[in-house]
């Protein structure tokens, strides 16, 4: 070789090395350190390790504008106040108007179904995993609370799969099935004698299986706070005729409120490894089926109650939570606005009701059967319960010569004696919350729910995921990939060699 290549290779050479050193001194300069890497990623990759997701059943922008305007000057609703609002389209997979079971199976698996299907594709063969079995899976202990029944369609979504809501005791038995660690609410009405004859595999009663299943059963306050965490639990508190807690214008003293129930859930599910909780705010939607705005705001409050518990626990915990707070869909059209006001509006004066019309149409059916309850003393219960009166000093809340005809046409109606065994109409009840809406400005286009979009409150780990216009069903996958959940189950088989995930398919079919 001759040298002066020689020469010259060694110099290219020597400049590649001098290059190479003056980029590896850059970067060892100007790059972030290992250590700063690693923590970026780990910022960047950790899961929530506590979720909370929170429904209001029947619960639209309106029911939650409503609620927070009847709220004192000096508070306000915790849900409101959180980072990020997102809205979520509610349709179901058959129908543009959805129900609360195939709104609820959107939410909880992320898969659309139809109408009155509990967590199951619209084949009624194929089973849908739901966020809560998974995290369970992933070694999160699961708690379920409803102030509905525990078996009703949204908390069912949850823990059963089943072809249809109405069979509720089936539904009700996959409880002691699910290894979920609390259940808390409302009752069982799968477990009402009615339900129980209705089902082909009775299996004995729900209360019985759980405690075989080795569930802690808390009928009332004090038993479900001598409850020791790592132990399983149901707790019901006081519950009407449909097994769900009552109106919160109706909860007395003693009866476990939904906020209680939630706080309560907390202390039993913490753990290192985290929790799912999903809290349902059930009797908005039945105040909105009834067209009873009062009834339906003081829920709104409440479930929001539960919402601070949960807010709570968040602060002592920023980093490690994602709380979540939508609605399944909207009940009633509710409209802050009507065509009688116009531009006028009271909504104060809903305040002056004290009881729901539920609880109203209870005492005006004891009316019925005692027959003895004339139309002035039906007239003074109003004042009492709904504070409308003939002489009233507020011109919003003073009954009219034209109210008085309606009422006496609606009590003369109502107080008729049906034939035995006939369902007794009640036009009277409806007809005193009616005269108290319109006057408030409230309107109602409905007693059903409707295809209006839910708003998506969330704060939180993650919580920036929520922010925009989507389906319900996104709810669901961004959870689960927030929350590193998945989708896949591990076949694991008995001392038989049986598979378990088989086992359990042919339980819920």
């Amino acid at each position: 070789m001759k040298e002066p290549y020689r020469k010259q290779r060694t110099i290219c050479t020597s400049l590649k090395c001098a290059l190479g050193l003056i980029i590896i001194i850059s970067l060892s300069l100007f790059a972030p350190s290992n250590k700063d890497l690693q923590a970026a990623f780990k910022k960047r990759s950790t899961a929530p390790r506590y979720l909370f997701l929170f429904i209001g059943d029947g619960m639209g922008p309106a029911q939650v504008k409503l609620s927070s305007t009847l709220l004192q000057e000096d508070q306000s609703l915790a849900m409101t106040s959180f980072p990020v609002l997102g809205m979520a389209t509610t349709h179901a997979e058959d129908r543009l108007i959805t129900d609360s079971a195939a709104a609820g199976t959107a939410i909880a698996t992320g898969s659309k179904t139809t109408v009155g299907t509990i967590s199951m594709a619209a084949n009624h063969l194929d089973t849908l995993r739901t966020i809560a079995e998974m995290a369970k899976a992933k070694g999160m202990k699961t708690g379920i609370v409803s102030s509905v029944g525990i078996d009703d369609a949204t908390p069912a979504c949850f823990y059963a799969h089943n072809a249809s809501r109405s069979n509720l005791y089936d539904i009700a038995v996959q409880m002691a099935s699910s290894g979920f660690d609390y259940f808390g609410g409302g009752y069982s009405l799968g477990n009402f004698p009615e339900n129980r004859t209705k089902s082909k595999t009775f299996r004995g009663d729900v209360a019985d299986l759980m405690q075989s299943a080795h569930y802690v059963i808390a009928h009332n306050k004090k038993e479900l706070e001598s409850i020791k965490p790592g132990i399983r639990c149901w707790a019901y508190t006081g519950y009407d005729s449909k097994g769900a807690m009552n109106f919160a214008l109706d909860r007395s003293t003693g009866e476990i409120d939904l906020a209680e129930f939630t706080r309560e859930g907390i202390r039993l599910l913490d753990n290192p490894k985290g929790f799912f909780m999903m809290v349902e705010g059930g009797k908005i939607d039945w105040a909105c089926h009834t067209n009873d705005a009062a009834a339906a705001a003081q829920d709104v409050q409440a479930f929001d109650k539960a919402i601070k518990e949960a807010l709570a626990f968040y602060r002592r915990h920023p980093g490690k939570t994602l709380i979540v707070v939508t609605a399944d869909h909207e009940c009633g059209g509710l409209a802050l606005g009507n065509a009688a006001n116009g531009y006028k509006s009271r909504f104060d004066i809903l305040k002056q009701q004290h009881i729901s019309q539920q609880r109203f149409a209870e005492k005006v059916a004891a009316w019925q059967k005692r027959g003895t309850v004339t139309f002035p003393m039906a007239l003074d219960s109003i004042k009492v319960y709904y504070g409308l009166s003939f002489t009233h000093p507020d011109s919003a809340l003073a009954l009219s010569a034209k109210d008085r005809n309606a009422l006496q046409e609606a009590y003369t109606t109502t107080m008729k004696n049906e034939s035995p065994g006939t369902k007794s109409n009640d036009s009277f009840s409806p007809s005193i919350t009616a005269i108290l809406n319109t006057r408030a400005g409230i309107g109602w286009s409905s007693n059903a729910h409707t295809a209006m979009p839910v708003q998506v409150f969330a704060i939180g780990r993650g919580s920036e995921a929520f922010k925009g216009f989507y389906d319900n069903t996104d709810i669901a996958k961004k959870i689960r990939k927030i929350a590193w959940l998945s989708e896949s189950v591990k076949e694991r088989t008995n001392k038989h060699g049986q598979s378990l995930r088989v086992i359990r398919r042919q339980a819920i079919q």
